[in-house]
């Protein structure tokens, strides 16, 4: 049942010519009333149409419905409403209020959005418009009006509905336009992100000023808010992008992208998938077949050389006067552009993280995480879907592991496909099954190297790559860590470069410290790097470490030996090359991925000792079997102990890996289904279907029905700051850590040292500074932050303290309401210990601890 209808008196309409859509502050620091809606609507279905017509003819005829500029111009029709309109009028310096309204109720029904979504159905709206209209703000107020009409007195009765109706028919002249037939749930996500970005641009800067005419301003708008047509030299070759000529496999890649549609290539680590993927997008791009490059890296675990990679290919194709050669987003270095698309994505609203931003930006690196909430049911998760519509998507490193995530990436690959996107899947670890999954059909070869070409429309072709096993590898598993560690200091005393990669942080960091205490008696350096740094601090090490293991490094290698430690962060989507690995057991995808750091290139100088050797940190395989978790120890809390002990048994009889002619055989023996008994049942029970308690975690049939409700089109939409893309019992909050934050009341800023010692001044008033300077201070902060698990964090502030400091203008703090993750601040003292704002102890129950070579520690209290 409803609850009971509002018992209210409901103000007479007004002319929906005169009624605001927004305030404004004077430079005299009073807030007037602001652009009027009629005026709001037309400059957003503008915007709405020109920002089509910038997509190539051969994509736009495709993507957007005839009439889905008039869909996003009529989505503030639900601010010709009462309650809106005395909310407004109550931010007005000077205001008569109307105490039979109370304008707090407007969350009841989702605000002048549910308005809209109720006045479009009463309308007769086609299918799926009235909810574009409703989540224009990112979430579906459908669950608070499903009960409700767009006549209900809350909404001003059939007087203020006549006149919302008047400002429709209004809109479709002025825009010549109508309600859009959709066709399916995917144009839908389309035009709802289409809806809300226009909605951005058009409450930008320039359309702020009531005063002020807005005509004329709608292209000036888009090139401010970044959306400019890239511009490319034409008909480079291969080699000149790279320096080097195409092979086999590099080759028939590029033959086989010729149009939207998904493209798998399955290859061996160091053999050259990302030029060749990077590559065939600029074909797509030369021939105007795609917007962009989204480029989607594993986790944000991955090292930001694919950066400097992916920078140095644009400076390559992009042409001389290409407004976007200075625009690579990576890192915080986009949130300094002077884009303009209005509150959401200023310092301090929910879009300003790079993150986000980057998915609309026309060439980015980001995670896939990013890349799969375009498929979620989350907050703007349709915004993430515009975003990508159209461009080249490269799946770096997609794997078989985790049945959470494969489910949610076969469901953003369907999406990106029928929204003409040129996906492109590069793997050196992919199973048959986890392909047939993807591509949603069977298929016939086990070859490998393998190119699977599946073009929009098209027939499914699988195109194997003849290659000759040219890198041998010697495997050792090693149960005896000591032996390890000795063979580890005398190979670096010896001049070796080793890796040694750990499956958590704080075993990387107790290892880090072993080491380093001996290299300064042995002569050799040592350096760790895993996620939980600072971006500043995790920069400044990945440019000396990756380039001292890289390419760059090759004139200094052999100056002394090294020894790098850390964790998955080594493991994937980084050009670095070892004398000798040491790694910590893990899945056969993991391990694989480890290896291929190894003897990387033929060119490298090595000390004459090093061989080609990498040894395996692993239990006795029937301990394992019997006691997993204490036989791995922590490795089987961040993996699944049935896939350690499968992936253990493929390893058994390895001593010589042959890449890349063992990689298909490794992968499929490890996951291929099959009858267990004994122990090996048990343990597989459980990653069926989950093992209960405090520390338990959920089984595949789970993880895959959860995985499917969050790509569901029904039901409450979730926060993106919640999202979860890759199951996990443990969430993350950002930490922002300061050497010092204090209140300077009578200047009116918070004086914050950073952990550099540089100093940042931070205005109370958000007035104080330009939009340029609030970025600018914003993206430094942003560098300060640590992400860490949640029983791992400082204890929280409330919002009001963090603003009390000013933070609000430079981060999005959450809101409560939607149990959004809320920042944690806290401070470091000289000699690392973390402490709160206010010089407190920040956890009941561990020590935190942060230094620059050591990264973020937990240390257990000592009784």
């Amino acid at each position: 049942m409803p609850p009971p209808k509002e018992s209210l008196i409901t103000p007479s309409a007004i002319d929906f010519r005169d009624c605001p859509a927004k305030t404004f502050v004077l430079q005299d620091g009073s807030t007037v009333a602001g652009r009027s809606v009629v005026d709001h609507c037309q400059i957003v279905g503008l915007v709405a149409k020109q920002l089509m017509a910038r997509y190539p003819e051969s994509l736009r005829s495709w993507l957007f419905p005839q009439g889905a500029d008039f869909a996003a111009a009529a989505h503030d029709i639900g601010k010709v409403s009462p309650f809106f309109l005395e909310k407004l009028r109550r931010n007005l310096t000077n205001h008569a209020v109307n105490r039979d309204i109370n304008p707090t109720l407007e969350k009841d029904w989702g605000g002048h959005a549910g308005v809209s979504q109720l006045t479009a159905q009463a309308l007769g709206a086609p299918r799926y418009v009235p909810e574009i209209l409703g989540q224009h703000h990112g979430s579906s107020p459908k669950s608070k009006i499903s009960w409700r009409t767009a006549l209900d007195d809350p909404f001003g009765g059939e007087a203020w509905h006549a006149e919302r109706l008047k400002l429709v028919e209004f809109l479709k002249l002025a825009l010549d336009s109508d309600w859009p037939t959709i066709q399916d749930n995917a144009q839908a996500r389309l035009v709802a992100g289409l809806t809300t970005v226009s909605d951005w641009i058009g409450s930008g800067a320039l359309f702020e000023n009531p005063a002020l005419p807005w005509a004329g301003k709608i292209d000036q708008a888009l090139d401010a808010s970044g959306f400019i047509p890239p511009e490319y030299k034409r008909g480079l070759s291969f080699e000149e992008v790279f320096s080097f000529p195409t092979r086999g496999a590099q080759q028939l890649l590029i033959d086989q992208v010729t149009g939207p549609g998904v493209y798998i290539l399955e290859g061996q680590m160091g053999m050259g998938k990302t030029e060749a993927a990077l590559y065939a997008a600029y074909r797509m791009l030369d021939a105007g077949t795609a917007t962009g490059i989204y480029f989607a890296l594993p986790t944000q675990l991955t090292s930001n050389k694919i950066f400097e990679r992916f920078n140095d290919f644009l400076g390559y194709v992009l042409a001389e006067d290409c407004k976007h050669r200075s625009l690579l987003l990576h890192g915080n270095a986009g949130l300094l552009e002077n884009t303009d698309m209005g509150e959401d994505a200023k310092p301090g609203g929910s879009w300003f993280n790079q993150s986000k931003r980057g998915l609309l930006a026309p060439f980015a690196v980001g995670t896939l995480d990013q890349a799969l909430m375009a498929a979620m049911n989350v907050k703007h998760g349709f915004v993430r879907a515009f975003g990508l519509a159209g461009k080249v998507v490269i799946l770096d490193e997609v794997h078989t592991y985790d049945a959470y995530t494969g489910t949610l990436l076969d469901s953003l690959v369907n999406l990106l496909r029928s929204l003409h996107c040129t996906v492109i899947i590069l793997s050196a670890t992919l199973n048959k099954a986890r392909r047939e999954d993807i591509l949603g059909c069977k298929l016939a070869s086990d070859a490998y190297p393998l190119i699977t070409s599946a073009p929009l429309g098209l027939t499914v072709e699988e195109h194997p790559v003849m290659v000759s096993d040219t890198h041998t590898v010697l495997i050792k598993l090693v149960n005896d860590e000591q032996l390890t560690v000795t063979e580890v200091i005398n190979r670096a005393a010896a001049g070796q470069q080793v890796l040694w990669i750990e499956n958590t942080v704080p075993e990387a960091q107790q290892r880090y410290l072993d080491f380093a205490a001996i290299g300064q008696e042995l002569g050799f350096s040592c350096g760790l790097l895993h996620s939980k740094l600072t971006l500043d601090d995790r920069d400044a090490v990945e440019r000396k470490w990756v380039n001292l293991f890289g390419k760059a490094g090759h004139p200094v290698r052999s100056q002394q030996g090294r020894i790098l430690v850390g964790t998955q962060v080594l493991e994937q989507s980084i050009d670095i090359d070892a004398d000798f690995l040491v790694s910590r057991f893990a899945p056969t995808d993991m391990v694989l991925q480890r290896i291929g750091r190894l003897w990387r290139h033929q060119e490298t100088p090595r000390s004459p000792s090093a061989k080609c050797e990498a040894w395996l940190l692993a239990p006795a395989l029937e301990a394992a079997i019997e006691n997993p978790e204490h036989a791995f120890g922590h490795s089987a809390l961040v993996y699944s102990p049935y896939i350690l002990c499968r992936s253990l048994e493929v390893w058994q009889d390895v001593s010589l890996l042959k890449l890349s002619s063992h990689i298909r055989g490794l992968i499929e023996h490890t996951y291929e289904p099959r009858e267990e008994s004994g122990a090996m049942k048990i343990l597989n029970n459980q990653l069926e279907n989950g093992t209960p308690g405090v520390r338990g975690r959920k089984g595949l049939r789970a993880l895959r029905q959860l995985a499917r409700l969050t790509v569901s089109e029904a039901g409450e939409t979730t926060s993106d700051a919640n999202a979860q893309t890759r199951y996990s019992n443990d969430d993350t909050y950002e930490v922002l850590l300061l050497r010092s934050a204090k209140r300077n009341t009578p200047d009116k800023l918070c004086e914050i040292e950073l952990l550099s010692g540089e100093i940042l001044r931070l205005p109370l008033n958000a007035s104080t500074l330009s939009k340029v300077e609030w970025r600018k201070l914003s993206a430094k902060l942003m560098r300060q932050i640590v992400k860490v698990r949640v029983n791992e964090s400082p204890l929280p502030l409330t919002i009001e303290v963090l603003q009390r400091f000013g933070f609000q203008h430079c981060f999005y703090l959450g809101d409560p309401t939607l149990n959004e993750s809320i920042m944690r601040v806290a401070l470091v003292e000289p000699f690392g210990e973390i402490k709160g704002l206010s010089g407190s102890n920040v956890h009941d129950k561990y020590k935190l601890s942060y230094r620059v070579d050591l990264g973020y520690q937990v240390i257990k209290a000592t009784a």
